[in-house]
This record gives C-alpha cells, structure tokens and sequence, in this order.
C-alpha cells in the first residue's frame, strides 16, 4: 500500500473514530496521532501533498490512486463539497486536528462559526470544491486554490515528457494523460468561475505543447457550457490533448519553417491525424474517442479538409468540438509565417464558416461562452510559468 493510500485511510478513520469519541478519550488521541504521523511521513517524502477526488477517482497530486477507485469514503467527501485537499506547509498537530474537526463538520453538516473559518485561512491547509459548471459551489476554505501559472507550467513539463516517451516508441501515457487533464481541470475550476487559462510560449518549438494544452482547456470548457458531465468532460480533454500527437512524427524543421510548405512538406504534415490516430490506438483500450478525433479534428462539417473520407459521413461530436477550438487557439497563437490574431477576428472567422467548416450550434454555444462572460480566458505567458 502506498503512503498517499495509507494516510487516506488514516484520515478516513480518524473521521470515523472522532464521530464517537469525545476529545482526549485515548482512542481518539490515537487515531489523530496515526494519521497525523501519515501525514508527516508523507511531506517528508513527497513535499507539498494534495488529493483531487472526483467522481469514482482519488488523484495524489497527478498520480490516480488505483488502489481507492471508487472509494466509498471519496464520495462522502465530495457530497460535502470537499474535492480538493492541499497541504501547503507543515501544519502542528494541533492545527492538523483543526482541520479534521473542520472536516467532520462539512461531513456531519454541523454549523461553523467565522471565527473558525477565519483561523482554517491560516492553517496552511486548503480544501473544498473544484466543482463543475452549473454545480453547486461550497466556499473553498482558502485565499484560491492551485496557481493557474504553476499549474501550466508543471503540465507543460509533464506534456513534454509524453511527447518524449511516444517518440521513443512507448506509445501514449493514458495515466499521465488523464492526470494533466485532472490538473487542467483543477486549474480552471480554482476561482468563482471557469478561468480557461491559455498558454503562450515563446520559442515556435514547443508551439504543439502550449497549443495541446490550450486546445485541452478550451474542449473541456466547451464541453461544459454545452452540458456535457463531468467524466465526458475529461474525456475530452484528454481528447483534445492528443489531438496533434501524431506531429512527433514530424521533423521539426517541418513544423516550424517560416514559409510556405512544399507539396512533400504539406503531404507529410497532412498525415499527422492518421499517425495520430494509429499511435493512441497501439496505446491502450481506453482511448478510442482520443483516437477518433485525433483521426477527425481536421475534417469540415461539409467533408472537406483532411484526411480525405471515402465517403460522406458526419464526424463526431467531440471531433466537431476539439476542431473549433483548434482552429481557435492556431489562430490566436503567433506562428513562425505570421501574427496572432485577435480573439474577435478569430471568432469572426469561425463564425464567417459555421455550417460549412464548423458544426453552426457549437459556433454559437463556444462565442458566447467567450463574449457573455461564461468564462474568463486568463493568458499566461513562458515568463509567468516560470517565476
């Protein structure tokens, strides 16, 4: 059993214990005093530690916790607006039974007085909901959750590493994958409303890693202003993550020449959602809607673009989502052969081809996430990621 697993099951049962013993009966002393010793043992090996629960998933900073899928203990956490756990600093016992006794009472719905909350603030822990939108929101007993700039950069970091071990033929991560997507998630959630924080890098090299994670924030967000739930959400994240994977097949003189592509260059740039495609379906069991839109995000609500369809069929949903934010963040992003656009000319340009390039009713759902102040874009640049 690993310690992030361990301690869990420590704080499940000190929980359990303090809802029948009274303060400083030895049963209860010695639950707090167990899992507190968890919780030590764990930041001396592990740093700043932090778990995500969502839906049937526990998450210890990036990592799936396999062993408590489905754990039933999450659950009640998360049906009392705990979905995120953060422990900035070294906390004394003291505080740390502080804060289970916070706990117990979001999970026994008793009454919390200001004061308490007040004196949480300072306890250098940091839980409460990374909700959905629509959902209902528990206040988050902290200043904001996770930096947005921290979060892009350790996941720009963590997409380099996938792209690495695809490249050397090991195929796609999906536990990695998720977990970025897990984080992005969390990023965007970490305030009163969804942020879709976007990356901007300088160098035209690690234009796929900003424009993967970009594409990533903006499907999921998209995806929730049209309804979707939460698990579908994520799966298309990670969808639209790994919509470009195929371009590490590509040399990246190719990817980065400032001119006009050659026919051999553009036939060869033109394979990249194939190769897409066949390397996330080599990579697991599990990633058939990656594979999909990998396959489809470049083909046009009318049939057009690439690949080319033997025959006409509709491609599908999530496809048509991830290619209307793609073409939303190539646009908006500056490239080696020309300037960024601006956010209204880009949306001008989707909406000028809703019906023919672009599915017309997720045109209209993703511009007025964007101008009725549904969600705010927040843009980060490399300078911000690494301060």
């Amino acid at each position: 059993m690993t310690d992030p697993v361990r301690f869990l099951n420590a704080f499940a049962h000190v929980l359990a214990v303090m809802t029948l013993y009274p303060e400083g009966h030895p049963s209860r002393e010695g639950a707090v005093d167990a899992a507190f010793e968890g919780l030590s043992g764990l930041r001396a090996a592990k740093g700043h530690p932090t778990f995500t629960f969502l839906e049937e998933e526990v998450v210890f900073g990036r990592e799936p916790l396999r062993e408590l899928k489905a754990w039933e203990f999450g659950r009640r956490l998360i049906a009392a607006g705990i979905q995120r756990i953060e422990f900035e600093r070294t906390v004394t016992r003291d505080e740390f039974e502080g804060f289970l006794q916070e706990i117990l009472a979001r999970l026994t719905l008793s009454s919390i007085s200001t004061g308490e909350a007040r004196q949480m603030r300072s306890l250098g822990v940091r839980f409460g909901t990374v909700g959905l939108q629509g959902e209902a929101e528990v206040p988050v007993v902290a200043a904001e959750s996770t930096t947005l700039k921290m979060a892009l950069g350790e996941e720009a970091d963590a997409f380099r590493s996938m792209q690495a071990a695809v490249q050397s033929g090991q195929g796609v991560p999906l536990i990695e994958a998720e977990a970025v997507v897990w984080s992005l998630a969390v990023a965007m959630h970490g305030q009163q409303r969804i942020v879709m924080p976007l990356l901007q890098l300088k160098e035209f090299d690690q234009y796929t890693t900003a424009h993967s994670l970009n594409v990533s924030v903006l499907s999921m967000a998209l995806a929730e202003s049209l309804g979707y739930g939460a698990k579908q959400v994520r799966a298309v994240g990670v969808a639209g993550l790994l919509h470009d994977i195929g371009k590490v097949s590509i040399p990246i003189e190719v990817l980065t020449k400032p001119g006009k592509l050659t026919d051999e260059e553009r036939q060869l740039m033109n394979q990249h959602p194939v190769e897409g495609a066949r390397i996330i379906l080599q990579s697991g069991d599990e990633m058939e809607l990656a594979a999909v839109v990998a396959y489809e995000h470049h083909i046009m609500l009318n049939g057009g673009g690439y690949p080319t369809l033997h025959y006409k069929r509709p491609c599908g949903a999530a496809s048509r989502l991830v290619h209307v934010c793609d073409v939303y963040d190539a646009l908006c992003t500056k490239r080696p052969y020309r300037e960024a656009w601006t956010s209204e000319k880009a949306v001008s340009y989707l909406e000028s081809l809703a019906g023919q390039e672009f599915d017309p009713d997720i045109v209209a759902t993703f511009v007025r996430t964007l101008r009725q102040g549904d969600a705010q874009v927040k843009l980060l640049t490399e300078e911000s990621t690494s301060t």
